[in-house]
């Protein structure tokens, strides 16, 4: 046999994943993908949304049609990278004319809730269970909330809501809205109570991060009344988290725009805007902003209770 039938036979891995790789590039480039430079419709439709691209991600389900089983979305026993091409919507317990995709649970290790909540023309949201706090994010459209007290609150894209554990409230949707949604069983501290709170990002001051470049924002008070926070983190392209974080606390994440490579454990992750990410405690983990543009994630983040607790 010759070493060049030999060579046709024994290909090393290395190169058919170079191959693999080559493949997908030339289709994203051909469709405005990951590796593309914006085009003029892709800048009109960021006017009009800054975070469309959550709901309409460069690698949707459209771009994958000739690449069966192939996902980008990966779980372990300490992380999970979920990618919008393996999002399965369903309808949410409680909601009406609302399909919803869950993407964290208590089955994955964490001990929160984090789902996606897609509002159609007069869909209203249910309660959750007693003792359950609930915080929302506006990621497309619009949606009114109505609290306990009969206000009512519209909330646009970059608005938020916090609401206590066992508060009354309602969100309804005229038209269209996607929603992030966090819930968690609430850590209750004697004589400490939590407060409903509507905000938008924009009026959250920056916060310092000393030995860091990023930008931060914290969207709930940080006082022991709380027992998680939501943050929002901006990194210009080739900003990096200086600290290669290792900690006891969870997190949730939902890249809302830009691009980078995540670590997570021993693994690098490139991902983009409507990755979903879990990290368990004690993960190893870090982020690189890559690309043209501005990286924006919203982060979970357990705080003030004991470990013990």
């Amino acid at each position: 046999m010759s070493s060049a039938t030999l060579s046709l036979i024994f290909i090393p891995p290395f190169f058919f994943f170079l191959c693999l790789f080559l493949s997908l590039y030339e289709i994203d480039s051909a469709d405005g993908g990951f590796c593309s430079a914006p085009s003029t419709l892709d800048q009109e439709m960021d006017s009009k949304s800054p975070y469309w691209k959550v709901t309409n991600p460069t690698l949707s389900p459209s771009h994958l049609q000739d690449l069966p089983g192939f996902t980008r979305s990966v779980y372990k026993r300490e992380h999970a990278l979920i990618t919008p091409e393996s999002h399965v919507f369903g309808s949410l317990p409680d909601w009406t004319n609302t399909s919803g995709a869950y993407l964290i649970t208590p089955d994955i290790g964490a001990h929160f809730v984090m789902y996606l909540a897609k509002m159609q023309e007069k869909s209203r949201s249910g309660l959750p269970p007693r003792n359950i706090e609930r915080f929302i994010f506006v990621v497309q459209g619009s949606a009114n909330l109505t609290d306990a007290s009969g206000t009512s609150h519209k909330l646009m894209v970059d608005s938020y809501a916090y609401l206590p554990p066992n508060s009354e409230h309602s969100v309804k949707c005229d038209a269209f809205a996607t929603l992030v949604v966090f819930e968690r069983r609430h850590a209750f501290l004697e004589n400490l109570s939590t407060e409903q709170i509507v905000g938008s990002t924009d009026k959250q001051p920056l916060l310092e991060t000393p030995g860091e470049v990023f930008e931060l924002r914290k969207l709930l008070p940080q006082s022991l009344h709380y027992d998680f926070n939501i943050h929002i983190m901006d990194f210009q392209p080739g900003e990096f988290l200086n600290v290669k974080e290792v900690h006891y606390n969870q997190h949730g994440l939902l890249l809302l725009e830009g691009q980078g490579i995540y670590r997570l454990g021993d693994s690098w992750y490139p991902v983009q805007a409507g990755d979903v990410i879990w990290m368990a405690p004690f993960v190893p983990q870090w982020y690189a902003a890559l690309g043209k543009t501005r990286s924006r994630y919203l982060l979970y983040k357990d705080v003030n209770r004991n470990p013990l607790q």
